[in-house]
């Protein structure tokens, strides 16, 4: 139900205590709550979610066009000191000398 989304912005907006996950179009805000709080051991504060609409892509030779389906976005605010191991980014980042 619940898988995270890692991107650029979503990165940066964990700096300032937001999560962002991708969850089923169905899921309300009390349920997703409850699982992110059972599923990684916190406590969440705010949910904020948005529906993404599904973008039309080209197909094949004759150019047909295929939608994908819309999801469901989430962003998850933690209580202060609380953070997801999956969004710890492993290993030294690169320095320019």
């Amino acid at each position: 139900m619940i898988k995270p989304v890692i991107t650029e912005k979503s990165m940066k907006n964990v700096t300032n205590g937001w999560y962002t996950f991708r969850v089923d179009r169905n899921a309300s805000k009390p349920q997703i709550a409850g699982q992110i709080s059972q599923r990684f051991d916190v406590t969440v504060i705010a949910v904020r979610t948005m529906v993404i609409h599904g973008k039309i892509r080209r197909v094949g030779k004759k150019m047909r066009q295929i939608k994908r389906p819309d999801w469901k976005k989430v962003q998850v605010r933690l209580k202060s000191g609380q953070s997801i191991a999956a969004f710890q980014i492993s290993g030294e980042e690169k320095t320019e000398k």
